[in-house]
């Protein structure tokens, strides 16, 4: 089994439960279909298992294929600044056929970040080196496509479609009251 390198640490984007039995890392690309189709697929297991799950998202653009990818990566990590990295991360992928500079600025403004200091942000070599450094963990970690998923901290190589990604998890949790 490929393992996630790093682990998950304080420079993740973590949403739930920071104590949570499962962990879900996703590599993803704003700009990839596939990682559209997921998006939906996670906030419903996110929903059906509550405080039982925590997810990171893991930039991952595949830039050569998809043009805006880096620059959306870069812009919900400027959001992260404001506390909005999951805001900016929502806003992008239910708007993913849109993400031109305008489209960015204006999801900002819509999400409720100060646009000065985000325009700023965007142009921050730090902002661009976080973006980078989940790529390069992903390429150790054995990410080879997006979507890719780890679960408490092993690759995923199932289907990850809701019920068999669900399932897969709740027969983790269901295996943790067990043992």
């Amino acid at each position: 089994m490929t393992r996630l390198i790093p682990l998950v640490n304080k420079n993740d984007h973590v949403l739930g439960n920071i104590a949570a039995r499962i962990e879900l890392v996703e590599y993803g690309d704003y700009e990839c279909p596939y990682c559209g189709r997921a998006y939906p697929i996670v906030k419903g297991i996110q929903e059906q298992l509550g405080e039982e799950l925590k997810f990171i998202f893991r930039n991952f653009p595949l830039s050569k294929i998809h043009p805006h990818a880096f620059s959306a990566a870069v812009a919900t990590e400027a959001a992260g600044l404001q506390d909005k990295f999951w805001e900016m991360h929502d806003i992008i992928f239910e708007n993913q056929k849109k993400l031109d500079t305008g489209s960015i600025i204006f999801f900002a403004g819509d999400i409720g970040l100060n646009l000065e200091s985000f325009k700023n942000d965007i142009q921050q070599i730090q902002m661009t080196d976080k973006v980078n450094r989940d790529f390069e963990s992903g390429i150790r970690s054995g990410v080879n496509r997006t979507p890719t998923f780890f679960i408490n901290g092993y690759k995923y190589d199932g289907e990850w479609t809701e019920d068999e990604l669900f399932q897969y998890l709740k027969s983790l949790l269901s295996a943790s009251y067990t043992s």
